[in-house]
């Protein structure tokens, strides 16, 4: 069993270490943004879109959310639940996105 996760723990050390596979795997938590954020233009879409968007706008504006210095009714209860290495992750992924 111990062999089994350090095999998974490389695993994952070498996918996340990869750019193509990095961008392609969410980290946990930033799945559940496409609930609100659409992965395609919406037009009419008063939610702002994510996928491509630069890395430190998201961290900047997640970090506000959290602290409540960028006030916002259902992001600053999610924001509240992820640490900055997180958020990093999150953001770094969805600046991947295209």
């Amino acid at each position: 069993m111990k062999a089994f996760c350090v095999a998974i723990g490389i695993a994952t050390a070498v996918a996340w270490s990869s750019p193509l596979l990095a961008a392609s795997i969410p980290p946990p938590g930033a799945a559940a943004c496409s609930g609100c954020h659409a992965a395609g233009t919406v037009p009419a879409s008063p939610v702002s879109r994510l996928y491509g968007r630069d890395a430190g706008d998201i961290m900047t504006a997640m970090t506000g959310f959290r602290d409540g210095s960028l006030p916002a009714t259902v992001m600053t209860r999610i924001a509240k639940g992820f640490s900055d290495d997180e958020l990093r992750a999150i953001a770094a992924w969805l600046a991947a996105q295209k």
